[in-house]
């Protein structure tokens, strides 16, 4: 059920997964860890945020993190299930950036975005970790802050590197389309970043 609201939340359909995250994360408590437990309510948290519920949403990703931190001080097992999408850690920072993004809050979601790149172990979820970078960077242009928006895009490929995903190709094709306008004002950050980019989409 957690699976497919998250799916639900990627197709922009949040009205069929709140109920979805709802039944899910009801019939987990007191039955999993904290740290697995988190997983789930975050994910409530982001469709409530979806849907207008905005204390809601906050009450509930605070109670993940929350969790979150419990669950890892009490050493609790986590189920092999629940490390698909790597350390929970990671994945709760990230819904929870995506609970605040939701929300119009770019700064705190650019800030659980870095806390989820950074909680991956180096050289792990390539992938992952890229397109975390790639929201960070969505998130601190959104405030205005371009060179440090170029700089975490520059991370975002930097994890790129040698990964075959459509994902972060079609990121890179966004990122592009959002520099244009400062390539236009000739900011040497957007320049220098959109030609490393045209050379990562022009590689096989």
């Amino acid at each position: 059920m957690r699976t497919m609201a998250m799916q639900g939340l990627k197709l922009h359909r949040p009205e069929h997964c709140l109920a979805l995250a709802e039944t899910g994360l009801n019939r987990v408590k007191g039955r999993v860890d904290g740290q697995t437990e988190a997983l789930f309510r975050v994910v409530y948290a982001h469709t409530l945020a979806k849907v207008g519920q905005t204390r809601p949403a906050l009450a509930e990703a605070d109670r993940a993190r929350t969790l979150l931190a419990s669950g890892a001080d009490a050493g609790d097992e986590v189920p092999f299930w629940a490390l698909a999408w790597g350390p929970p850690e990671a994945s709760v920072h990230s819904r929870t950036a995506k609970v605040f993004e939701s929300l119009g809050d770019h700064h705190r979601a650019a800030a659980q975005y870095a806390r989820a790149a950074a909680s991956r172990p180096a050289g792990t979820y390539a992938r992952i970790v890229a397109l975390d970078l790639v929201a960070e960077a969505e998130m601190q242009l959104k405030q205005g802050l371009i060179e440090q928006a170029c700089a975490t895009w520059n991370q975002a490929m930097d994890h790129m590197d040698g990964v075959q995903s459509a994902r972060t190709r079609k990121a890179v094709t966004t990122m592009r389309r959002n520099l244009s306008r400062f390539r236009a004002r000739s900011l040497r950050c957007a320049a220098d970043l959109d030609e490393r980019a045209a050379g990562f989409l022009a590689s096989p």
